[in-house]
């Protein structure tokens, strides 16, 4: 057993673990390291030691975090990361239990994320300008990821023998290395020919298998999609902040709408589980709602 005294050996230990044994996604191992030491330098501020803290030092650290504005969805992340770092310390033989057990996510961390109108979709993927190199390549990294409901990580790493223009699918090889098959329509493939006709050659430098690529010919980072996407979200004039996960939800949300089965788009999304899924089915049950209203005559 190493000594993991010290915050950081225990950090270190800890994402060596649940990269090499788990196999957790470097997404997921990032954001657990950024939980964690937000909670290490919470204690030091206390000037105590996280071998002794107890329950109630973790849920005022949980509060605080909390009042800071953390979303419920981060919240329920950030018990999540605690409690697989102490049960980790329980398994190591570090501690003799956990004071992380008890902790419980909270429930509004099943509430619909925001999504778009198919209104505002359409807006925001008619915001690059097709006359341009960057406006080609662009447009069809948005048409691509409404049509498929990719993360972004996943986006920026799709390489050009995972695309099938002809028959318009994908192979995606999402968290934990699983690959999965997804289809787009024909306003993606139109997108992607002109793409590939007209601006990846001309773009084309060292990083030669990724479909998508910088001015300066190389991969991009799930950061520089971020930020392509929220000039784009500045043009359309949008009151509110998007993100790629934005258009995975409308993605999902849209598909249901007009009568997708949730195991469908549970395939396509890449979730393991169905309850993941499950989020998106009360828009199901508000679409019956608007029928029911508009329709019957005593509504």
């Amino acid at each position: 057993m190493k000594n993991i005294s010290s915050p950081e050996d225990a950090l270190q230990s800890f994402l060596e673990f649940i990269s090499v044994e788990k196999g957790l996604s470097y997404n997921t191992i990032l954001s657990y390291s950024r939980d964690l030491k937000k909670f290490f330098l919470f204690l030091q501020r206390m000037e105590m030691s996280f071998l002794d803290a107890g329950e109630e030092v973790l849920i005022r650290f949980i509060q605080h975090m909390s009042r800071s504005g953390l979303s419920s969805r981060s919240i329920a992340r950030l018990i999540s990361s605690l409690k697989s770092f102490y049960k980790f310390l329980v398994l190591d033989g570090v501690k003799k239990k956990s004071p992380a057990s008890s902790l419980h996510s909270p429930k509004s961390l099943f509430s619909l994320p925001r999504y778009l109108s198919v209104k505002e979709v359409e807006l925001l993927l008619n915001q690059p300008d097709e006359k341009e190199l960057m406006g080609l390549r662009d447009k069809a990294m948005l048409e691509l990821l409404y049509a498929t409901g990719l993360r972004a990580s996943e986006l920026v790493l799709l390489k050009t023998k995972d695309l099938n223009l002809e028959d318009g699918f994908l192979l995606c090889r999402g968290k934990g290395g699983k690959e999965r098959i997804v289809p787009f329509g024909n306003s993606a493939v139109k997108a992607l020919q002109k793409y590939m006709d007209k601006a990846r050659p001309k773009l084309l430098k060292t990083a030669k298998d990724y479909l998508f690529l910088t001015y300066r010919g190389q991969a991009f980072t799930r950061q520089g999609f971020w930020k392509l996407l929220k000039n784009y979200a500045l043009k359309a004039n949008f009151a509110f902040k998007i993100s790629p996960h934005v258009l995975r939800h409308s993605f999902a949300t849209h598909l249901l709408e007009r009568g997708a089965d949730l195991r469908s788009v549970q395939l396509m999304l890449g979730h393991s589980q169905i309850t993941s899924t499950q989020i998106y089915t009360h828009v199901s049950r508000e679409r019956l709602s608007r029928v029911y209203d508009k329709y019957h005559p005593r509504a």
